[in-house]
């Protein structure tokens, strides 16, 4: 039996004018908005097919969709990628089993949503469904009811057909709230921390056994607590938004949710079904032990916002469901959570709109999961919005280098420098660091390990400006910047990651981490905070693989082959 699991498609309808006015004019946004996102976003129009196409191929019928379908769920894009996946039934005989992302949906009454589309001249329009949105820098704006987000009345209804709702078919069906699939009979009150403001909310979690011996149990994770005060019901700044939250608040706001996995769990062990289940969240540290020194160089990231506590996951292992498959962070990782004798494997599932382009595919047998990650680097009209990307630059004034990507896989990958350009370093890097990395080369990050007395980034500029230079190798002339978007790379990808670094650079990764791990400075000096950076890069080069493996489901042992063909075993995040 063989499943595919895929995350966040972020599927954006690049077809959609988007309200009146549009004319003849596609909806593509811009590459500001695409350079400064985690994401990009007119590229999962092709890249939804190609991944879907791919899945056909295999032969495989049952797709897990652990969340994020839409773009932003704007009603429109909802609406279109609801039929692409319904196309792919109709011909293919696919079966889609999804959850709900913090992209589909917000709280009961949903929010607005405005985007930024291209004119023919570079220039843009801002589309949104907010009346009270002010134009900004576009050359127009158009109000549309087509751009709102729909809460958990409208959204779970669209995509009512991936398991949300009882089937024809379907072996068996159920939710924490009993056999009953109408939305109105699956709600609970959440309430704020004060405990002085309570809300109805939606849970969406249920059950199904499409085909005999297999249970797919969906864990609807996001949670919508209000914010404390009499605030507007139907207002999005009453919640706290779900982005950040995710398992971190299930035990406190969603116990029951948990009390009825524990009851599945027990339930399919005792009647011989194989489990798997999923959220849109990680539901382990999916940083394997390193969010402590990325905490001392970065702080408050929104990578370590959104990282489940040690609390979380002991909540989630006692459950007693053992394999869970996440998506959100937009990431390639396996992790193992232990307590006791609970434990529980996090498959952390990529994207296609964020590096590396990838899924997994699951193949279960006797007492084990084989897991392998399928990287999809070819998409048939990948470079679709190009064109209008390069016109915009010219207009800009700015850069359009990754319009000359040669495929899919290459245009993430350069996008992810863009992204360390425009976002992680201005954004999550502390200032003094964010502004040394453009002045230095690999070669004086080896002269400041050699540095026994410890230095500040403002001592290091100057002293190292009076230096000379020794010759060395030509890796030594490889800009830091280089090195930390390897970094990103290696972050999210692991080890699909080393297909896109050289060699060469990987070994002077690692030489530079044993010179900085040979070292001992003062907490907070600029030689400690790189002696931090460079005991991440060498954990993620030197853990075990994250791309192809199997999963003992009596013991939790993850065994796979790493990339030089031996055999390995991971047990990360035990506690």
């Amino acid at each position: 039996m063989k499943i595919a699991v895929i995350a966040d498609p972020h599927f954006h309808d690049i077809d959609n004018r988007q309200g009146v006015g549009r004319g003849d004019r596609v909806a593509v946004r811009t590459l500001a908005d695409t350079n400064a996102s985690t994401r990009v976003f007119n590229e999962s129009f092709h890249a939804t097919r190609a991944l879907l196409d791919d899945i056909v191929r295999r032969g495989i019928s049952l797709v897990v969709v652990a969340g994020d379908l839409t773009d932003d769920g704007q009603a429109s894009t909802m609406a279109a990628a609801t039929a692409l996946l319904a196309d792919y039934s109709r011909r293919f005989g696919l079966r889609f089993v999804a959850t709900p992302g913090n992209h589909d949906l917000y709280a009961i009454h949903g929010r607005h949503q405005s985007k930024r589309f291209l004119n023919a001249d570079g220039s843009h329009t801002l589309v949104t469904s907010d009346p009270d949105m002010e134009q900004g820098g576009s050359a127009a704006r158009i109000v549309s009811d087509e751009m709102y987000c729909g809460g958990y009345g409208t959204a779970i209804p669209a995509m009512g057909a991936y398991g949300f709702f009882r089937s024809e078919g379907d072996l068996h069906w159920e939710c924490p709230f009993g056999h009953d699939d109408a939305l109105e009979a699956r709600s609970f009150e959440i309430v704020s921390a004060d405990g002085r403001t309570a809300r109805r909310m939606a849970d969406a979690s249920f059950l199904v056994e499409p085909v005999a011996g297999l249970w797919l149990l969906s864990i609807d994770a996001n949670v919508f607590e209000p914010k404390n005060g009499d605030l507007d019901p139907a207002a999005e700044k009453s919640y706290h938004d779900s982005t950040d939250a995710g398992w971190n608040s299930m035990p406190r706001n969603k116990g029951f949710v948990l009390d009825w996995m524990k009851d599945v769990a027990t339930r399919a062990k005792a009647s011989g079904k194989q489990l798997i289940a999923f959220s849109h969240y990680p539901a382990i540290d999916p940083l394997n032990g390193t969010s402590a020194d990325e905490a001392k160089l970065l702080n408050d990231t929104s990578f370590l916002r959104r990282t489940p506590l040690p609390d979380a996951s002991k909540a989630a292992a006692a459950t007693g469901i053992k394999v869970h498959f996440s998506g959100h962070l937009h990431i390639n990782d396996t992790a193992v959570f232990r307590d006791g004798d609970d434990w529980l494997v996090n498959i952390a599932v990529p994207s296609m709109v964020g590096f590396p382009p990838a899924y997994k595919i699951v193949e279960i047998g006797d007492g084990r999961l084989e897991v392998e990650t399928i990287v999809v680097a070819e998409v048939p009209a990948h470079d679709a919005a190009f064109p209008l990307y390069r016109v915009e630059a010219a207009r800009e004034a700015t850069s359009a280098a990754v319009t000359s990507a040669a495929n899919h896989a290459d245009f993430l990958s350069r996008h992810l420098a863009e992204m360390v350009r425009h976002r992680y370093l201005p954004k999550e890097w502390p200032r003094d660091l964010a502004a040394l990395v453009p002045q230095f080369d690999l070669g004086d990050l080896e002269r400041l390990a050699d540095m026994a007395a410890p230095l500040t980034v403002d001592d290091a500029l100057p002293l190292l400006a009076s230096l000379p230079r020794r010759a060395g190798a030509d890796w030594q002339e490889l800009p830091f910047f280089e090195m930390i978007v390897d970094w990103y790379r290696l972050r999210k990808g692991r080890e699909v990651a080393l297909d896109f670094i050289e060699p060469e650079r990987l070994a002077a990764y690692r030489l530079l981490a044993a010179r900085f791990a040979a070292g001992a400075w003062p907490a907070g000096c600029l030689q400690d905070r790189l002696a931090s950076f460079m005991r991440m890069t060498i954990d993620w080069l030197e853990s075990a693989p994250s791309r192809d493996f199997s999963v003992d489901l009596s013991t939790g042992e993850v065994s796979a082959k790493d990339h030089l063909g031996r055999t390995v075993r991971r047990q990360t995040g035990s506690a």
